[in-house]
């Protein structure tokens, strides 16, 4: 399956989600980027490609690579747009992306996890969530249970795990002292 330009910059901006920077403005978490002009690679135990219904499946060690980003699942679910293009030939424009299955995102030095993942190419709107979704760069850990990523203006947002049997609740953060400085 050939991916074009639009397909991997959309399958990486879920590998390119944890690019953060751990800083403090208003509460929220900023900084996220993109890197689409690199080659992306993408691998599986099994494709399945469903032309009338506009998806490709990509199930069984899901791995998306694009130059130093990594992205690891079980399963990764392309929706495209049924009106012009292939799904087969990925010549289709992407709607949206889905990731599930114990997601895991390196990006040189910045590590996420979580449970599942989206991404909404007409709002352009990146979401990872889970039981606990952990951010990490070097020292500095954030947790919490939902990522939401503007991508048009890095403005992203952690929410907490409110309801969740025995969390409290909250966003917890560690940043250690002079880590922005390594």
């Amino acid at each position: 399956m050939r991916i074009d330009g639009r397909a991997a910059i959309a399958a990486l901006l879920l590998v390119a989600s944890p690019s953060f920077v751990f800083a403090q403005e208003a509460g929220r978490l900023t900084g996220l980027k993109l890197d689409g002009d690199k080659p992306i690679q993408i691998e599986s135990d099994h494709l399945e490609v469903r032309e009338n219904d506009g998806i490709a499946i990509f199930t069984g060690n899901v791995s998306v690579v694009q130059g130093p980003t990594l992205l690891r699942s079980g399963k990764m679910t392309v929706h495209y747009n049924t009106e012009g293009g292939s799904a087969t030939t990925g010549s289709a424009d992407i709607d949206r992306l889905e990731v599930e299955g114990k997601v895991y995102v390196k990006s040189e030095t910045q590590v996420a996890t979580g449970d599942s993942g989206s991404f909404d190419m007409r709002s352009e709107v990146l979401v990872l969530s889970g039981r606990e979704v952990v951010l990490t760069e070097g020292d500095n850990v954030v947790v919490g249970c939902k990522l939401t990523v503007q991508m048009s203006t890095g403005l992203a947002t952690l929410d907490g795990c409110a309801g969740q049997q025995g969390s409290s609740g909250r966003v917890k953060m560690l940043l250690k002292p002079g880590s922005q400085d390594r």
